[in-house]
């Protein structure tokens, strides 16, 4: 049978090259009993392309049903899929069969299978594999002889990463994927349909069929259509009935269309309904706390440079103080720093050379004041006691980094 035949059976207007595609896959895989996954935007027509299937396959003649997965609870999908004994659960009165059991030799068809709790995907996935299944409140295993076609909107593979998927559910039934093209990929198809559900209205309504003007017809084809031909449907019967003039302009159709931006840009999602107001707020908080960092980072750098023109032998006693210069060095949020041998700048320069090992052994030779070393002591052992050993309170006490109180202490052998 060929595609246009099918169309012509089934009711499908188009004839883009996705859609075309689309439907060969469904012929060819209709006459296997192989697992389908229909793949597709909400209102592209998933469910026209499981009763194709199901319609040339060989079990036509046995049963079909078509079960909303999202629409179902879920406390009782697992007894409306599986069936349930009497006493189950509170209200199972009786007994009753599932899908699985009063469909056998038939299809059921799954849509919105993304919304599947994770439980009744492990049962489900013991169906595709064994063609086994267990009543909700029964240890008895029953068989079945059931195709699965399912479908969903949502992208299967991120739910598995995110851990709201089984991902041997997902291969399993993914054997054979048909991906259903949106509307706005099959822009030639647009005013066809149009005129379609337009006569088929004008026809149930016993009015005129309307038409559209050329500035009409691009409106509607450059429309993007997020709702698909469900959308595309909904505004031609509100045309067919609600238009006073048959003949559509472009304005007379914009007000039936719902307001778009051309502008597919990303923009920043509001979480928790969230205003944007307090999104901004919240990302100026961000901005003054790395601002402020940075000051301290500076302000840090600044006292290390210092603390080398004071006591030149922290240059070439501690190997890690270099390794410390050489980090900041590499950090993009500083410009290269002096020498030793240069006189200090207190506000980060561009043109000054950067302290190596070979400058260290340049360093000007600066009088070492005893006092002054003595004293610095004794304000860190004050600190220390007064802040009972604790470094991070002390070194914010004396207004230096943790890290340089912890160089202190290992230079003038402070015991904690």
């Amino acid at each position: 049978m060929d595609i246009q035949s099918i169309k012509n059976r089934f009711g499908i207007i188009g004839n883009s090259p996705a859609l075309n595609y689309a439907l060969q896959v469904a012929v060819q895989v209709a006459a296997t009993d192989l697992t389908v996954l229909i793949m597709g935007e909400s209102g592209v027509g998933k469910e026209a392309f499981s009763s194709i299937i199901h319609a040339l396959s060989s079990r036509k003649h046995n049963a079909f049903i078509a079960v909303n997965c999202g629409a179902i609870p879920e406390g009782t999908i697992d007894s409306e899929l599986f069936g349930h004994e009497k006493g189950s659960f509170t209200g199972a009165v009786d007994a009753r069969k599932g899908y699985f059991e009063t469909v056998n030799g038939g299809t059921i068809f799954l849509d919105e299978i993304g919304e599947m709790p994770l439980g009744t995907q492990a049962r489900l996935l013991r169906v595709l594999e064994a063609g086994e299944y267990i009543r909700v409140g029964s240890s008895k295993t029953q068989k079945t002889d059931v195709r699965v076609i399912a479908a969903t909107n949502k992208d299967l593979l991120q739910l598995v990463q995110q851990g709201k998927f089984r991902e041997d559910l997902y291969y399993r039934l993914s054997t054979v994927p048909i991906r259903v093209p949106a509307l706005h990929d099959r822009t030639e198809d647009i005013h066809l349909l149009f005129r379609k559900f337009t006569a088929d209205f004008a026809d149930k309504y016993k009015t005129s069929s309307v038409q559209l003007d050329d500035e009409a017809k691009n409106l509607l084809i450059n429309y993007p259509w997020p709702g698909n031909v469900r959308e595309l449907k909904n505004i031609a019967e509100q045309i067919s009935v609600l238009a006073q003039d048959k003949l559509i302009t472009a304005r007379e159709l914009s007000k039936y269309l719902q307001p778009y931006s051309s502008n597919r840009l990303p923009v920043l999602a509001h979480q928790n309904g969230s205003a944007p107001g307090q999104d901004f707020a919240n990302e100026r908080e961000i901005l003054y706390k790395l601002f402020f960092d940075m000051k301290k980072d500076v302000t840090e750098l600044k006292r290390m440079f210092l603390d080398v023109l004071q006591n030149p032998s922290l240059a070439t006693q501690n190997p890690a103080f270099i390794n410390e210069l050489k980090e900041l060095k590499n950090h993009e949020s500083f410009a290269p720093v002096p020498s030793v041998g240069v006189q200090p700048v207190l506000q980060p320069t561009h043109h000054q050379p950067m302290i190596l090992d070979n400058d260290i052994h340049d360093h000007v030779e600066v009088e070492e004041s005893l006092n002054i070393m003595d004293k610095e002591k004794e304000l860190i052992i004050k600190a220390l006691k007064k802040h009972r050993g604790k470094r991070k309170d002390a070194a914010l006490d004396l207004g230096i980094s943790e890290r340089t109180l912890y160089r202190k202490l290992k230079e003038y052998d402070i015991e904690e």
